[in-house]
């Protein structure tokens, strides 16, 4: 039986057009769902064109750099190729997704958020009562434009350093390129959770041992965490990313160290603080310093790309000095949604 995705003519120009990646111009040509019910069901375009190749990527057997070359159609795919492992890589540990209430993409250097900043009045709980006036929310534009940034690497080798190279192995590398651009990202989050995004919105900042947080400067206590937790009504403080050293000291607390809360954290590597809230741990994070926040209101991240490659120095062999990057950026939805406490 011959299919459609065998008959591909596939050419540079696929990576070039505004608005589509090239899985997706490769699905216009060769839709998924004309695979229902046959062997190949499951499979996305490009990984149709890896079968058509008979390119294998994983495991022990998988082939080497150089069959992507063999032909001037199978070379097409390997910017695809890197794109996607650098992607796994970048989202296999990232910590984003549980830190960010939303994801926006965006085709621009140049955001501009939306914002909802209610006064003491509107916060009220009130009765409406028959005739009167419900209370308002009001939703607008921010003032000062959410700056995006470009992260990357810089992938340098000779194609006859990795030629005879197994792509498994090579994934390695690239999945290595791809988490430290997430660490990136990260990083401009935590700057953005601390110091706003530019509009006047810096997260609120407590100290120990200074009113309302209870106990001594330097050192944390439970009762430290539990003002700090009450300081976030009418949000809620479930999520809690912490630098290594506060995070340790958290640890040798006796709270911290209820049989369930270890169970847990031996059994799935997840911790959950006794305040109900998820720890997460980061470098990202300043010394001596935790960020509350109630993770479903707190922050936006935009992409304005996912991960970009140099298809053209791919494609042509020239990997000497091919980038990769990804482009994002972050805006503060509900200033209130996060808070930072000093140890």
């Amino acid at each position: 039986m011959t299919y459609q995705f065998e008959n591909i003519r596939l050419e540079k120009g696929m990576y070039g057009r505004s608005g589509h990646t090239f899985t997706q111009t490769l699905e216009e040509l060769d839709p998924s769902e004309h695979y229902r019910g046959t062997p190949l069901e499951g499979l996305d375009a490009f990984q149709r064109q890896l079968k058509r190749f008979d390119i294998k990527v994983k495991g022990a057997g998988s082939d080497l750099v150089e069959k992507f070359f063999h032909s001037t159609d199978s070379a097409v795919l390997f910017p695809e190729f890197v794109s996607r492992v650098v992607r796994q890589g970048l989202e296999e540990e990232s910590i984003l997704p549980h830190i960010t209430a939303t994801v926006t993409n965006f085709d621009g250097m140049d955001y501009r958020t939306i914002a909802s900043i209610p006064t003491g009045d509107q916060k009220a709980l009130r009765r409406v009562e028959e005739g009167a006036e419900i209370p308002q929310t009001t939703v607008r534009t921010q003032e000062n434009l959410v700056r995006l940034h470009k992260r990357g690497r810089m992938l340098v080798a000779s194609y006859e350093a990795i030629r005879f190279q197994r792509l498994d192995l090579f994934s390695v590398t690239l999945r290595q390129i791809g988490a430290y651009i997430g660490r990136q990202h990260l990083q401009d989050a935590v700057e953005v959770l601390l110091n706003g995004d530019g509009n006047d919105n810096a997260a609120e900042k407590f100290t120990i041992g200074t009113s309302p947080i209870s106990g001594s400067k330097g050192t944390l206590s439970y009762e430290a965490l539990l003002d700090f937790w009450s300081q976030f009504d009418p949000y809620t403080m479930n999520t809690m990313l912490v630098s290594t050293d506060v995070m340790l000291a958290m640890l040798k607390l006796s709270e911290f160290q209820n049989p369930l809360t270890g169970l847990n954290f031996q059994g799935t590597g997840n911790l959950t603080s006794p305040l109900g809230a998820k720890l997460l741990r980061s470098a990202a994070v300043p010394q001596g310093t935790l960020i509350g926040l109630d993770k479903g209101y707190a922050l936006e991240q935009i992409c304005g790309s996912q991960v970009t490659v140099e298809y053209d120095k791919l494609i042509d062999r020239q990997l000497e000095r091919a980038a990769i990057t990804s482009i994002s950026g972050f805006a503060k939805l509900f200033g209130e949604a996060s808070k930072v406490l000093t140890v």
